[in-house]
């Protein structure tokens, strides 16, 4: 099908109307379905709020005996959702690796298309995950793709089906790649869509205009190419599931018409998100950002400068959380992290308290197992990914249980959540 470049002002009002009406509207949902209330989760007629855990590798591991591990170490923690891949892609030219190594896989892509793997080394484990998030009373947000190239990102759709492009949204535009990524969202949600373990759908992890490819001039918030697209397959999402949740999996950029702000990356509309907008969209249940102030402004973060990082998250957290208030949705701190322990221990505890403060869901990134024994507890998954010693991967944002003073930051505001749960 044919996407526009412009969002036409009749959609823009049609869609803010739909938003108006309805944000205040419980959607009805089947008994263990996450829902919302306005500005709240909800889960069975109560309060849902949550610290919650990325963990992309979970679905990796070959160990069943792992991944309860891991869920029994989350449950223990307080932790009330799971963030992972839903995708988990490969080249043909990589298969036979991947079937030495263990590596899990759900797609393979030759000659300009794809084929499922639902085996025991790729769906299959993906099954185990949900069905033992289950068990641990645990729900789990699926992303689609990736916006990078970590386990068959979007721009693998762009080398197979437009192999030689030189742009990353060409994704975004092409209705080839469009009528792919669809099918390959369906026969998840298709496999998943009854499953109260479920606790929402993602379209994409961290969409932008540019990837590991350059964006195109086109590509802008001012354009509407992302937010065209997030409103094309969050319908689409919709029609196939009426009752889980549906989100972007964005990192939060705004498109501030502000002077001051026209060369920032994060507020400027040249990353192609419209937050205030995007919340707009009457599919889009609930809002999701990311932060990471110290790797998006290393030019800033130096000994005597007047930039803070503690600071500039507690400004990144307000600005989205008076964007939601004002749209009335649910939000969601889905991705954050410094790294260094001090740093950790410092910043977190202010970062952590506004976002309780202002009613948000928490997930750090990233989970930290410790205690993992398949392969002796070392294996090399993929790129610099490995299990070392017992301990989940490590990127210098994990948070470990033995990191005592890091961990009970997030274990004392799960049981602030928990109480607001009642």
């Amino acid at each position: 099908m044919k996407l526009e470049l412009l969002i036409p002002v009749a959609g823009f009002l049609f869609s803010f109307l739909t938003f108006a009406q309805s944000a205040h509207v419980k959607r009805t949902v089947p008994k263990g379905f996450v829902t919302t209330r306005g500005a709240e989760f909800e889960l069975d007629g109560k309060p849902f709020s949550f610290v919650g855990a990325n963990s992309y590798w979970l679905p990796l591991l070959t160990s069943t005996q792992d991944v309860e591990a891991t869920f029994q170490q989350m449950h223990d923690a307080g932790i009330k959702v799971l963030r992972t891949w839903g995708f988990n892609a490969i080249n043909g030219s990589e298969l036979a690796g991947a079937l030495q190594s263990g590596l899990t896989y759900y797609q393979v892509w030759n000659n300009g298309d794809w084929t499922l793997n639902d085996g025991p080394q790729g769906l299959q484990r993906l099954d185990n995950v949900l069905n033992i998030a289950l068990k641990y009373d645990i729900k789990v947000i699926l992303a689609f793709t990736n916006n990078w190239v970590g386990y068959g990102g979007l721009e693998l759709y762009i080398d197979h089906i437009s192999p030689g492009a030189s742009t990353h949204d060409v994704f975004y535009t092409d209705p080839k790649m469009i009528a792919s990524y669809q099918r390959y969202v369906k026969t998840i949600v298709n496999r998943y869509k009854n499953s109260p373990a479920v606790f929402a759908w993602e379209m994409m992890n961290e969409a932008r205009c540019l990837g590991d490819l350059p964006s195109s001039a086109a590509c802008s918030a001012a354009s509407g190419t992302l937010p065209t697209w997030y409103k094309e397959n969050s319908d689409f999402i919709r029609s196939l599931d009426p009752h889980h949740l549906i989100t972007t999996g964005g990192e939060g950029h705004f498109f501030w018409k502000n002077p001051a702000f026209a060369s920032d990356y994060n507020f400027n509309g040249q990353a192609g998100e419209n937050f205030d907008f995007d919340l707009t969209l009457p599919n889009i249940d609930f809002a999701t950002y990311h932060m990471y102030p110290q790797t998006w402004y290393p030019q800033l973060d130096f000994p005597g400068s007047n930039f803070s990082v503690e600071g500039w998250g507690l400004f990144w957290i307000d600005a989205h959380a008076n964007a939601a208030k004002k749209a009335g949705k649910p939000l969601i701190l889905e991705e954050f992290g410094v790294t260094g322990v001090d740093n950790k221990t410092s910043i977190y505890p202010s970062w952590v308290g506004r976002a309780l403060d202002t009613k948000h869901g928490i997930m750090p990134w990233q989970f930290g197992a410790l205690g993992l024994k398949e392969d002796g507890g070392n294996r090399l998954i993929k790129y610099a990914d490995a299990l070392i010693d017992g301990a989940s991967p490590n990127d210098g944002y994990a948070i470990y249980k033995n990191q005592t003073a890091i961990w009970n930051i997030f274990t004392n505001a799960a049981k602030v959540q928990a109480a607001r749960s009642l």
